[in-house]
């Protein structure tokens, strides 16, 4: 779980780089290529063959949880506001506690409370009004979403048994998603907005070789020491670290601290019922 915590707060320190340095600045598909290649980078000296089959099932997981999610991702920023945007993410834990329910072979029963509560924890958090027209990028976010989960899900699923480290799964993992990346950067990127400034090549170089590569391996394989409930949760734990980063660090503004504190509150039941629930029997 402190691993978890740590990649938590790394990740929502990213919001604000991005928001304040890349985003409207940089193009987004150049921007995600970029940083699934540098974490790529880091990973390639652990590279090693493997079983094609094998091979194939890594390069797929990063594939869907961090390239299709980025391209989801990126996409609905076309349709929806950013308070739109991240009030529509909350639904994460209701897809990891589905997929671990389904890839377990089980119907869902009591799992869901933690996960249901943690989603209402955010949205007391995040709730803005909503535009008129914003369900054809309510269904991208879904996509983002319904793909990091399931990513996640699956690698988990993955470690049981298996004995190779993480970072030569990384290895593969990295090449799956920098494919589907940096295909979409070749098919749809402006490359008229390209990181020129040394501001922004080093903000995507912190993204790409620490958010991206050390944070993604760091909450994967935390992934495997927690429960599938606990890990629902943390999904949702990045909405209130990310405002209280915005607002220490970046002069964000909070306008509504007690919905704030009410939906920590929220989230934090959610944790201790998610704990009080589940055997927390840790992957292997």
């Amino acid at each position: 779980m402190t691993l978890l915590w740590i990649v938590t707060v790394l990740w929502a320190f990213s919001f604000s780089l991005i928001g304040a340095y890349i985003s409207g600045r940089v193009d987004d598909y150049v921007a995600v290529a970029t940083r699934m290649v540098l974490a790529l980078v880091v990973f390639l000296p652990f590279w090693r063959r493997v079983p094609w089959r094998l091979a194939l099932i890594m390069m797929a997981t990063g594939a869907v949880e961090i390239g299709l999610t980025y391209l989801f991702l990126y996409r609905s920023y076309h349709y929806l506001s950013v308070p739109e945007l991240l009030l529509f993410t909350i639904f994460t834990p209701v897809y990891v506690s589905l997929f671990s329910d389904l890839l377990a072979r089980r119907w869902p029963r009591q799992f869901w409370a933690p996960a249901l509560l943690a989603v209402a924890g955010a949205a007391v958090i995040r709730w803005t009004d909503l535009s008129g027209d914003y369900w054809t990028g309510f269904g991208f976010i879904q996509a983002a979403n319904a793909c990091f989960a399931f990513g996640q899900v699956w690698y988990r699923q993955q470690s049981r048994g298996n004995p190779l480290p993480h970072r030569v799964r990384f290895s593969w993992f990295f090449l799956g998603a920098a494919a589907v990346t940096v295909a979409a950067a070749v098919l749809l990127a402006d490359w008229d907005k390209l990181p020129v400034t040394p501001v922004q090549q080093g903000v995507l170089l912190w993204l790409g070789v620490v958010t991206s590569g050390l944070g993604y391996l760091g909450w994967s394989y935390g992934s495997t020491r927690v429960t599938a409930q606990q890990l629902a949760v943390m999904n949702n734990m990045l909405i209130p670290a990310g405002i209280v980063v915005n607002v220490l660090f970046w002069g964000g503004r909070v306008q509504e601290w007690p919905r704030l504190l009410l939906g920590c509150v929220c989230l934090a039941v959610a944790l201790w019922l998610s704990r009080r629930r589940l055997t927390a029997t840790p992957a292997k």
